[in-house]
């Protein structure tokens, strides 16, 4: 048993030395949805506080993003969330794909599928209150009409 541990120690120590690549890609306020759109800044505050770490490329790291193999996991959930929808280049999507990702953020957001668990965990300030929840879908369904009807002209 002591052999185990030390060998699992050893090994805890020999991981840290591998760490994440923790450089954002550039931001371009031209293409950041918050700007944009012109979102109002108690809704932006909301959005930043609550999606920000994961869904664009402001991501503020916190102190455990030194730890692996906990930071490892952090770098998926970024960039998979990044992938799924970044407000930092969502004017690069394609008016339909900005109707989709939008209509997705309201559904996760009303099914309190996101921000995730076990971010708001770490996150105190960024768990969302009902009325929040409310306030972000409204406006996050708000948008989407205003480019379908765009699209329509």
């Amino acid at each position: 048993m002591k052999k185990i541990l030390i060998v699992l120690f050893v090994a805890f120590i020999i991981i840290q030395f591998f760490p994440i690549d923790k450089t954002n890609p550039p931001t371009n306020e031209g293409m950041d949805f918050l700007k944009i759109k012109k979102t109002p800044e108690p809704i932006a505050k909301i959005i930043r506080n609550s999606c920000y770490d994961c869904h664009s490329n402001e991501t503020k790291y916190p102190f455990y993003s030194n730890i692996q193999p906990v930071a490892w996991l952090l770098k998926n959930h970024i960039d998979e969330g990044r992938k799924e929808l970044n407000f930092s280049t969502f004017a690069t999507y394609e008016p339909k794909r900005q109707v989709h990702k939008l209509e997705e953020a309201a559904e996760y957001v009303e099914q309190k599928k996101m921000p995730l668990e076990s971010y708001t965990l770490g996150h105190q300030d960024a768990k969302l209150t009902d009325e929040q929840r409310r306030q972000l879908t409204d406006y996050f369904r708000k948008v989407q009409r205003q480019i379908q009807q765009a699209k329509t002209l």
